[in-house]
């Protein structure tokens, strides 16, 4: 794995700009040429002009050498740290140029989102926000409880039954649950670049959940104790 971090523009060519935040460059089956480490640079400086907050980047190319997918074969992933925050934004294209385009071009409308909602948060004018379905109570059929079987016989054993088991849980995460509101859980879905978020709903104090809905609307389900 190659690892390049802030660079100095190499003589001859266009100064794009350089980020004040720390960047790291890493690569995965794959070197970092000095002349696209500039390229990243100078994207990331316009990325640090729309949250000046942020400290950190972190940007991990991949390539996968798979000839039936050299469309998607050159990956970028970039992770920004700034305070209390992270945005992050990936995508695979045929080149490592035209998939830092598009990652940015992610990262650059999911900040510009969150920024207009703080703006709008900051004036007290709140854009009526469309739930639509999104309280939709969660229903499970009940179903009535089998009979005590007999013990199996030697033909009612599916010797394939391992291969078709449903999915387990093989990863578990744990987050801070910092109470907040719903304006500030849609905006750290938005720079994580998730279709969800789940949240402690500062008004409720209730576990609840963000999440995109057709166009520019949002939903928002939550939880109720029953009493």
């Amino acid at each position: 794995m190659s690892s390049v971090n802030n660079t100095s523009p190499v003589a001859g060519q266009e100064d794009l700009g350089t980020p004040e935040a720390e960047v790291q460059i890493t690569g995965r089956n794959v070197e970092v040429p000095e002349h696209f480490a500039e390229r990243v640079n100078g994207k990331l400086a316009k990325i640090e002009r729309l949250d000046p907050t942020l400290t950190f980047f972190h940007v991990e190319l991949q390539h996968e050498p798979n000839p039936r997918r050299s469309d998607e074969s050159d990956r970028i992933q970039i992770t920004a740290t700034g305070k209390g925050h992270i945005a992050r934004a990936e995508a695979k294209e045929d080149s490592f140029y035209a998939a830092l385009e598009v990652a940015i071009g992610r990262m650059e409308r999911s900040l510009r989102k969150v920024k207009a909602r703080r703006k709008i948060a900051r004036s007290g004018h709140r854009t009526p926000m469309s739930v639509g379905e999104a309280t939709a109570a969660l229903v499970e059929d009940a179903q009535p409880k089998a009979q005590e079987e007999a013990p199996a016989g030697k033909y009612d054993v599916d010797p394939y039954e391992d291969q078709f088991r449903p999915g387990q849980v093989v990863r578990t995460k744990e987050h801070e649950a910092t109470p907040m509101s719903v304006d500030e859980a849609l905006s750290e879905m938005e720079l994580v670049g998730h279709d969800f978020y789940l949240f402690i709903n500062k008004e409720t104090n209730q576990p609840s959940v963000v999440y995109r809905r057709h166009a520019f609307d949002y939903g928002l389900i939550s939880l109720k104790n029953q009493s």
